[in-house]
């Protein structure tokens, strides 16, 4: 009797053991410190899609690290990038965006593409501009870089939507030409005034066609 009471209680401790080891080895694969590697590249792509789904892109931005450490020269490398970086666009995401699309311009200059990563690209500039009255630099380098698209992409399918964004870019600049002109007529500098206000005009010739932004009152007193 006291032999069967000896293995009832040995068993017992094996369950208990194999159930609690069963939830640790649950629990350590949720884990967010246990990292996956050496997966084929398909693998990867496939988890970098679902956790997009999911807009958990936190997560994609690791895995796309993963898929490109492991497979470099994959050829799923190219839309993957596209993917996730139509992905940061979509959630407003367009510091990270513009990171993905310079690097596949670096990477893949020479795609039949190349013009649609160029377009997506001042589309995130674009998008980026939050008001007429900041990111001053950001709208000169989208000026230039729409400027080397319509120079090199003249038939391509985007260049309607460019040329909108490069109208839509001007009137910005125009309108902060205008702004500093009229900051310098305030404190008496006519120079400088008529200077910015004929680089108003070089930006688009109808300067009073461009209505100031209109700013929120919590938002003015940062501008």
């Amino acid at each position: 009797m006291v032999k069967l009471n000896s293995v009832f209680k040995t068993s017992k401790y094996l369950v208990a053991s194999g159930i609690i080891a069963a939830l640790l080895l649950g629990c350590s694969s949720k884990e967010p410190g246990i990292k996956e590697y050496n997966k084929p590249a398909v693998y990867w792509y496939n988890k970098m899609l679902k956790q997009i789904a999911f807009y958990d892109l936190e997560a994609a931005d690791d895995t796309y690290i993963s898929l490109e450490s492991e497979h470099k020269n994959s050829p799923l490398i190219p839309t993957a990038m596209l993917i996730i970086a139509n992905a940061h666009i979509a959630e407003e995401e367009y510091e990270l965006a513009k990171y993905y699309l310079d690097e596949y311009i670096k990477r893949f200059a020479l795609s039949k593409n190349i013009d649609y990563v160029r377009y997506l690209k001042i589309k995130a500039n674009f998008f980026a501009f939050e008001s007429q009255f900041r990111n001053q630099q950001l709208v000169t380098e989208t000026l230039d870089e729409i400027q080397e698209f319509m120079q090199s992409y003249s038939n391509s399918p985007y260049i309607h939507l460019v040329q909108d964004i490069s109208s839509r870019m001007a009137m910005a600049k125009a309108s902060f030409d205008q702004e500093i002109s009229e900051l310098y007529g305030r404190v008496d500098k006519p120079m400088a005034q008529e200077m910015y206000a004929q680089k108003a005009k070089e930006s688009w010739e109808h300067t009073q066609d461009v209505k100031p932004v209109d700013v929120p009152f919590y938002r003015s007193i940062f501008e």
